[in-house]
């Protein structure tokens, strides 16, 4: 599929960020469609880009060779019934970005037998920064593995994992990950504050060396831990915060939290999959 035809199923944040990314890697327009019931959501979409738009979920699946499931999860099985005849004699590949929606729940409404793609990005996707952890049923072809793998690259990064249970993982680690940072970041400029910075200057110093240790790490030939012990001089200022990070159990707090988010995970799949 040289050029194919992507159709998606809902049209917020997340799905024109996908619009952006692959219109910016060459995507044309003209093969990309969108609905979604709410018209000022199409029409923010076609102010970036001019895809072809509509509220009618079987005319936007029509021609697709892939269709792309943008919609709330607890949305997803009264949108999915209707299409379940178009797409089981259409048979495109299907990609959800659903959170909580398992594979077996999507073939269980459609009726079964399809290419299905379940991925979890995260809100970073947005400024093409995304990070997005993949997994395909048994019916996806290499040429749809590969097909998945480019739409999802065209906001940052995509990586496929080895059972559909490690997208918990995945969402404890990087799909909900982008708010531990900011809850960080938020710490750091309240602390700041405190410390007789104002809140300007607390913010924007926060906000760069969040930027420039995130740059330094992804860019960096060591891993993170060595970073660390690279700036953590014997004796000096940021070996103190360490300290005190480690005797406030810093790591098993991050610990706890990830579990607690990935059992989540597991519990919305069995609530959002019931018939």
């Amino acid at each position: 599929m040289s050029s194919p035809q992507v159709a998606f199923i809902g049209a917020g944040n997340m799905a024109s960020a996908l619009i952006g990314g692959l219109v910016k890697q060459g995507f044309s327009a003209a093969q990309i469609s969108a609905s979604d019931p709410y018209a000022p959501s199409l029409e923010k979409l076609q102010q970036l880009a001019a895809v072809t738009v509509t509220s009618d979920n079987i005319a936007a699946i029509a021609n697709a060779d892939v269709v792309i499931l943008a919609v709330k999860p607890q949305a997803m099985k009264q949108v999915l019934l209707p299409l379940a005849t178009t797409l089981q004699q259409k048979r495109p590949l299907i990609i959800s970005i659903a959170a909580g929606i398992e594979i077996a729940s999507i073939e269980r409404w459609l009726g079964g037998a399809l290419p299905i793609v379940r991925c979890m990005p995260n809100t970073p996707a947005l400024v093409q920064l995304g990070a997005t952890g993949l997994f395909a049923n048994a019916a996806v072809n290499a040429a749809q593995r590969e097909l998945a793998d480019s739409i999802l690259r065209a906001v940052g990064i995509a990586l496929w994992v080895d059972s559909e249970q490690q997208l918990d993982a995945v969402t404890a680690v990087s799909g909900s990950g982008p708010a531990y940072f900011f809850l960080v970041m938020e710490a750091m400029q309240a602390a700041g504050e405190q410390l007789g910075l104002s809140r300007d200057t607390a913010q924007k110093l926060t906000l760069q060396t969040a930027l420039g240790a995130a740059r330094m790490a992804h860019d960096s030939d060591v891993d993170t831990a060595e970073l660390r012990r690279r700036v953590t001089s014997p004796h000096g200022t940021t070996e103190r915060a360490i300290a005190s990070f480690e005797q406030d159990n810093l790591r098993e707090i991050f610990a706890r939290a990830l579990t607690a988010c990935s059992d989540r995970s597991q519990s919305l799949a069995q609530e959002l999959g019931r018939d």
